[in-house]
C-alpha cells in the first residue's frame, strides 16, 4: 500500500476552512511549518509528499479576488518547488512531488527543474502533470482565456514527448570525469533532441544528466475521458477518487486496461484513491473532531472553489436557478465534478445549490471517521478489493491531521501487514516498487492523442 500526503503550499489544505481550525498552525509562511509536515510524514513512512498548485488565487466567483482574500480561500500560494527543497533537507526517504503546468511553461524548463530536484534529493522527485483549468491562471500567465479542454491535453501529450526526450539525453554511462586523462564525458553518449512539432520546438542537448532513479516519477490525475487517456499513457502514480467500492473497482480496471492497450505494463502504475481521514484513539473522539471540522466551512468557500475548479462564475446564477445546457457545456475546468453532479442529482440542469450539495467542494463531508480499526477497515477494503494501490491522504488541518493519522492509523495498517514498516530503497521509485526507466523505453507506447481519434 502506497501513502501520499496531499499538500498545498498555501494558507490552508485542500479544505479552505482548515486555517480556521483551532489545531492548525498559522505560520504557513515559514520554512519550519513545512519541515514539520515533512518530518511527520516521514515518521509515518509515507512514500510521497505531494503539492497541488494553481497559478491564481480563486477569483472566478464574481470575477473578483476580494472574497478569497477576506475569507482565506487558498489566497496565499508559494512556489511548491522551493518549499519541497526545504522539506527535502529535513528528510532522507520521503518522496517530493509538485504540480507544474504543461500549458504555461516550456518543456525544457520543466524538464531541467524536476531533473535538478531529482539530483538534489538523491532520486526522490516526482512531477504532477496538469494542464491548468481556469481563466484566472491564463490571465496571470499572459493569456486572455484558458485553452479548450481537449486541446490542452493534445498539447500536453507533445509536452511529455519533449520532456522525456530531454530526460533521455544523457546515457547512464556518459559521465567519465577522469582528471588524469582530462576526459569529462563521452560526447557520443549525449544526444540532441531536435524536436519540431505542432506546439513545441526544442533543440537540446539537455544539460542535466540522469539521476539515481533515472528520471522523476510522473504523477497524473486526469478524471475526464481525455484526461484518463492521458493518465493511462504517461502516469506512473495516478490520483483517483471513487464513490464506492464497485465504481472504484471498475475505474481501476479500466485505467489499468487502457494503460495495457497503450503498450504499458499496468503493474508499473500505482493508483492512489483520495481519502480524508478524521481519526483519533477512539471512534467517539474522532466523531467529536468531525463535528468540529464540519462547523468550519462557509458557503462562500464552496461557491469560490466551484467557480475556480469548473471555470464558471457561479455568482452569475441564483442559488436555485438551473444552469442551461449551454452553460453546462461551457464548463472547461474539472469536468468530472460537473459529470458527478449530473449523475448524483439525476437532473439534466442542476442548480447552483445542487452543485454545492452534490460536489461537496470545500467540505469534509466525505471523510472517513473513526478510531484506528474503523479507518483501517475502510482502507483495507478498498486496497484488497483492487479499488486502488494506495491512498492520497488529505487533512482537515496541518500538521495535526497527519500527526493523528500517523499516530493512530499507520500502526494499525502495519499490524495488518498491508503497509511497510521501513522504506525499501533510497529512491522514490524503489520505495514505490517502480522500475528504473531505461533510456527510450517510453517511445514504444501508443500516443494518447492518437488513441482518441477515429
Amino acid at each position: 500500500m502506497a501513502l501520499v500526503g496531499f499538500l498545498r503550499a498555501e494558507n490552508c489544505t485542500n479544505l479552505p476552512a482548515s486555517w480556521r481550525h483551532p489545531g492548525s498552525r498559522t505560520d504557513f509562511l515559514s520554512a519550519d511549518f513545512y519541515r514539520e509536515i515533512a518530518r511527520v510524514l516521514e515518521a509515518g513512512k509515507f512514500h510521497l509528499a505531494f503539492f497541488d498548485d494553481r497559478l491564481a488565487m480563486p477569483d472566478r466567483y464574481g470575477n473578483d479576488h476580494v472574497h478569497a482574500v477576506k475569507y482565506g480561500i487558498r489566497c496565499v500560494k508559494l512556489d511548491p518547488i522551493v518549499v519541497l527543497m526545504t522539506m527535502g533537507m529535513a528528510t532522507q526517504h520521503l518522496g517530493l512531488g509538485s504540480t507544474y503546468s504543461t500549458t504555461y511553461y516550456e518543456p525544457f524548463h520543466v524538464a531541467r527543474l524536476f531533473a535538478t530536484l531529482d539530483l538534489m534529493s538523491d532520486g526522490r522527485a516526482a512531477w504532477n502533470v496538469v494542464t491548468s483549468l481556469n481563466d484566472g491562471e491564463a490571465l496571470n500567465m499572459g493569456r486572455a482565456e484558458t485553452m479548450d479542454h481537449d486541446l490542452r491535453y493534445d498539447r500536453a501529450d507533445e509536452f511529455m514527448h519533449v520532456v522525456h526526450g530531454h530526460w533521455d539525453t544523457w546515457d547512464d554511462d556518459a559521465l567519465i570525469v577522469d582528471k588524469s586523462s582530462g576526459l569529462f564525458a563521452d560526447g557520443s553518449k549525449v544526444h540532441r533532441l531536435d524536436h519540431d512539432g505542432q506546439f513545441f520546438r526544442s533543440r537540446g542537448p539537455f544539460t542535466v544528466p540522469r539521476s539515481a532513479q533515472g528520471h522523476p516519477v510522473v504523477i497524473q490525475a486526469g478524471q475526464s475521458g481525455r484526461g484518463r487517456r492521458f493518465a493511462a499513457r504517461w502516469g506512473e502514480v495516478i490520483f483517483s477518487s471513487a464513490s464506492s467500492v464497485e465504481t472504484g473497482r471498475k475505474s481501476y480496471a479500466a485505467l489499468k486496461g487502457e494503460a495495457e492497450r497503450l503498450g504499458r505494463n499496468p503493474d508499473e502504475m500505482v493508483i492512489c484513491n483520495l481519502v480524508l481521514p478524521v481519526c483519533a484513539a477512539t471512534k467517539a473522539e474522532a466523531e467529536d473532531k468531525m463535528a468540529l471540522a464540519q462547523q468550519l466551512p462557509l458557503e462562500i468557500d464552496q461557491l469560490s472553489l466551484l467557480s475556480e475548479g469548473l471555470n464558471f462564475d457561479f455568482a452569475s446564477k441564483g442559488l436555485d436557478e438551473p444552469l442551461s445546457d449551454a452553460e453546462l457545456a461551457s464548463i472547461s475546468g474539472l469536468q468530472s465534478i460537473r459529470d458527478r453532479v449530473l449523475a448524483s442529482g439525476g437532473k439534466a440542469n442542476p442548480t447552483t445549490r445542487e452543485f454545492i450539495a452534490f460536489s461537496h467542494r470545500g467540505r469534509p463531508d466525505d471523510a472517513v471517521v473513526g478510531g484506528p480499526k474503523e479507518v483501517a477497515d475502510v482502507l483495507e477494503e478498498q486496497f484488497s478489493e483492487r479499488v486502488c494501490d494506495g491512498f492520497v491522504v488529505a487533512a482537515t488541518h496541518v500538521p495535526g491531521g497527519y500527526a493523528d493519522f500517523v499516530c493512530h492509523v499507520v500502526p494499525e495498517l502495519q499490524r495488518r501487514g498491508i503497509f511497510h514498516t521501513e522504506y525499501t530503497g533510497t529512491t522514490l521509485r524503489e520505495s514505490l516498487g517502480l522500475p528504473r526507466p531505461v533510456v527510450g523505453a517510453w517511445k514504444g507506447q501508443v500516443s494518447s492523442s492518437a488513441s482518441a481519434r477515429p
